[in-house]
């Protein structure tokens, strides 16, 4: 991303997050986002707590963010820029998770790490896109991915 585009980018709050993600508690992966350009990126930001419904089991005495968590962080970092980028009616469609390639994870995420995650949009067609995220711990990589998801209806 250049210089231009960081600069130039939105903020979404966790209220228009609400507003633009059916997710919740416990599966709400996404606090906020900043750097939104429609149809191009956003930086979501998660802060990782003790508190997460998945630490006490993984792993008791020393706990780290399943990377599966991580991916679906991701994901709906990318759902959020489609939602947006979209104008989605979450009563009325979804965001379906449809691939992930080339995962790689290079260091745990624990409580008390903040998770920023650029996601930059590879390819889109109509209601498919393609992207290609990160989580970045303290400018270090933590995860990395190509994955897609599509809009769809959902179901009556």
């Amino acid at each position: 991303m250049s210089e231009q585009q960081t600069t130039s980018g939105e903020s979404i709050e966790i209220a228009e997050v609400l507003q633009r993600l059916p997710h919740r508690y416990p599966f709400l992966l996404i606090d906020r986002a900043t750097d939104y350009i429609a149809n191009t990126s956003i930086r979501g930001i998660k802060n990782v707590t003790i508190n997460e419904p998945f630490f006490p089991g993984h792993f008791p005495g020393a706990p780290v963010m399943p990377g599966v968590l991580q991916i679906e962080a991701l994901a709906q970092t990318g759902a959020l820029l489609m939602s947006k980028t979209l104008e989605a009616d979450i009563s009325k469609h979804l965001i379906l998770f449809m691939s992930v390639e080339s995962a790689r994870f290079k260091r745990p995420v624990m409580p008390g790490d903040v998770m920023e995650m650029p996601v930059e949009v590879l390819f889109q067609r109509r209601n498919i896109f393609k992207f290609r995220g990160r989580v970045e711990v303290r400018g270090e990589l933590a995860t990395e991915c190509e994955f897609a998801a599509m809009k769809a209806d959902r179901p009556a």
